[in-house]
C-alpha cells in the first residue's frame, strides 16, 4: 500500500497495471466522505491491460491529513501524486467531488489530460431545496446522523438497504472537520463559465434519480461544454457502486474511441 507525504497529509494510492499497456494511464478520484474502493471495479478491469492509479484524498479511507478549503487545493494534492509517479499524461475520472478536482486539473493543465470523465458531478454547486436544508441543519444534528441523511438520499430507490449501511457507516468514519471543511471547499466550486477552455473530450455520465446533484444541473453544465459525450444511466448519485459494469462499459468504450 504505497503512500506519499503531502503538505502534512500521508496520502494512501493504487498505481497497477502493465507500465506499456494500452493506452494513457487512468487516474480515479473518488467523491464526498467516500474512498478510492468506489473504483473496485473499474480497477479490477482496467488493470489487466493498462496503468490505472487511484488515491484516497486527504482524510478520506486510508489517508491522514485535515480538509482542504478549496477545491483546487484538493486537485494540488492529486497532482503531487501524479507528478511523484512521472505520469506526464493520462486519462482523468472523477465521481462527484471527484469530478470538480478533475475538472480544476483539467484547467490548470489541459496539455496533460487527454480525456474526462465526470461521472455524478456538475460544475458550479446548486443544492436543491432538500439537500439546502439538509446543509443548513448539519450543525445543529450528530453527526453520524448527518452523515446517515447524505448516503441514504445518495442511492436511487430499491438499492440494498443492507449496502447502504456500510456505505453509512465508511464515511461516518470520515472526520467530521474533513467532512465540513470539504463540503465548504464544494460550496464556493464554480468553473461554469471557465468550460468553453476545456477542449479535451469529455464524457459526462450521470445517474438519472440522482437528487444530490439533479441530472438537470449536469445537462447545464453539458451544454458548456464544446466536445462532451452525455449519457444517463438507470441509478442514482452512487453510479460507480449501483452500475459499475455499465459504469465500466461506458469507460471502456470512450476512452477506445479515437479522438
Amino acid at each position: 500500500m504505497p503512500q506519499l507525504e503531502v503538505d502534512g497529509a500521508t496520502l494512501t494510492y493504487d498505481d497497477e497495471g502493465p507500465r506499456d499497456g494500452d493506452g494513457v494511464p487512468l487516474v480515479f478520484i473518488h467523491g464526498w466522505t467516500a474512498n478510492r474502493h468506489r473504483w473496485d471495479h473499474q480497477m479490477d478491469h482496467f488493470a489487466q491491460k493498462r496503468r490505472v492509479v487511484r488515491l484516497d484524498l486527504r482524510g478520506h479511507g486510508e489517508s491522514e491529513g485535515s480538509g482542504r478549503r478549496t477545491v483546487a487545493e484538493l486537485a494540488g494534492d492529486v497532482l503531487a501524486v501524479l507528478d511523484h509517479l512521472e505520469l506526464d499524461r493520462f486519462v482523468l475520472v472523477g465521481h462527484s467531488m471527484g469530478g470538480m478536482i478533475a475538472q480544476t486539473l483539467t484547467l490548470a493543465h489541459p496539455e496533460r489530460v487527454e480525456r474526462l470523465v465526470l461521472v455524478n458531478s456538475i460544475s458550479r454547486m446548486t443544492y436543491s431545496r432538500g439537500r439546502g436544508l439538509l446543509m443548513a441543519v448539519s450543525t445543529k444534528v450528530p453527526f453520524k446522523l448527518f452523515v446517515a441523511a447524505n448516503i441514504q438520499r445518495a442511492f436511487a430507490p430499491g438499492y440494498p438497504r443492507e449496502k447502504i449501511r456500510e456505505y453509512i457507516s465508511a464515511s461516518a468514519d470520515t472526520p467530521r472537520e474533513v467532512v465540513m471543511t470539504c463540503y465548504g471547499a464544494m460550496r464556493s466550486f464554480d468553473v461554469l463559465d471557465r468550460l468553453g477552455e476545456i477542449r479535451t473530450p469529455t464524457l459526462l455520465i450521470h445517474g438519472f434519480h440522482d437528487i444530490q446533484l439533479p441530472v438537470s444541473q449536469m445537462l447545464r453544465m453539458a451544454k458548456a461544454y464544446p466536445d462532451a459525450v452525455v449519457r444517463i444511466v438507470d441509478a442514482g448519485h452512487e453510479l460507480p457502486v449501483e452500475k459499475p459494469a455499465e459504469l465500466t462499459a461506458a469507460l471502456d468504450s470512450f476512452v477506445a474511441e479515437k479522438a
